[in-house]
Order: C-alpha cells, then structure tokens, then sequence
C-alpha cells in the first residue's frame, strides 16, 4: 500500500535522512559509516541527542565534520570496522553507501557486529526510470539518486530491492523495518517488499537486526 505521508520534517535535511532519524531512539549510541560532511550526525545529535561518531574516506569530509564539533575519523568501511568492538554501538548508519562499497556483504556482517542494529538506504537501480532509460537510450541511466556518469560515479556494486533483501536473507539478517521512498516522496512502508516496491521504489531504508 502506497501512504501518502505528510510528515513533519526539516525542509533543509534530505527526506531519506528524515526518515533515517525516525528509525534512531534518542539517546542512543550512534556510528556512521560515509557520513560525508556530516549532514545527517548533525541533524541525530541535534534532534535525537545521540551520541554519535562517525567514519569517512574523503579528508575534506573529515574536515567538514569536525568544523561542525563531530567525533569523525578518516576510514574506510571495507577495511577499518574491523577495528571496532562488539556491540559498541546501538546503530552503526550506512547512507548512500553501501553500493560504493568493495564488499557489501562483509560490510552487512560487520555493521551488525558493531551495531545491535543497523540502518541502510541505498538507491534501487530496478527503479522504473533506471529500466526505461537503459532500454531506450541503450546507456547507463542516471536519476535524482544515482546522479553519476557511469565513468565518474564512485558506485561499483549496483543492487535492487530484490537484491538486497536476499541479501539479508542468505546472511541472516532480520528486516525489522522497510520504507521504500517513491521518486515524488511517497512511502511504501512494512511489507511492501514486492515487484511493484521494486518498480516504483526510487530509494529504500532498512532497519536491521540479526535474527538470533
């Protein structure tokens, strides 16, 4: 069932981060992995008060982040997570970030390891406009959420709706909640995991959790 929300968020933070801080308890630990230049720790520290750390590969995001008094260090999710303890975090946070990554499913076990839970968004490349304009245009599409040439984008591991959820499914990972955001912002929420959600699904935002 598609819901036509009209939920009360910040106009100035991005409707997949909104969406993102609704999944977070306040007060509760936070990392996030590829925070950039820390846009959305910003807005869980001010509107959650969590207590946030953050990674990030690019220097000039580093910098950003701690101009604006965040814990961020330089890292990469492929490589450094291991370096976090168990359970250190109540939600490790990978945004937009997960298709850029070498080893998604290395990355999946590893956020669910330092986090009890996790929270992943990624763009669906099996969104109805990436389809039609790979088909007309024989040429790799681009979109308001994969906004990349194919020889400049920093997206090496494409996946789908579909692909993400088996995904979780051969790693044991429990789907707690779903919201698949539609290009005009409307939601498809719990359980609307199937082909028209695959279709008509722009972005999708999992909470996760292990399943024992």
């Amino acid at each position: 069932m598609i819901e036509k929300t009209t939920l009360s968020r910040p106009q100035d933070i991005r409707v997949d981060f909104q969406l993102i801080a609704e999944m977070v308890e306040p007060g509760s630990r936070v990392l996030d992995i590829g925070c950039a230049e820390g846009t959305l720790l910003s807005h869980l520290v001010e509107t959650k008060n969590v207590d946030g750390r953050g990674i990030e590969l690019s220097q000039k995001g580093v910098n950003a982040c701690v101009a604006k008094g965040l814990s961020v260090v330089q890292g990469d999710a492929d490589q450094d997570l291991v370096e976090y303890p168990d359970d250190a975090f109540d939600y490790a946070i990978l945004s937009q970030t997960l298709q850029a990554t070498h080893r998604p499913a290395e990355v999946m076990n590893q956020l669910l390891r330092v986090g009890k839970k996790a929270v992943v968004s990624f763009p669906n490349f099996a969104f109805w406009r990436c389809r039609a304009y790979l088909a007309l245009n024989g040429r790799m599409p681009m979109t308001n959420a994969l906004d990349y040439a194919w020889y400049e984008t920093p997206n090496i591991h494409f996946c789908t709706l579909h692909d993400f959820t088996a995904l979780c499914e051969s790693l044991d990972i429990q789907i707690e909640k779903s919201v698949i955001v539609k290009e005009n912002g409307d939601l498809m929420k719990n359980g609307s995991l199937g082909f028209w959600a695959n279709l008509v699904g722009a972005q999708c935002i999992f909470l996760l959790s292990r399943t024992s």
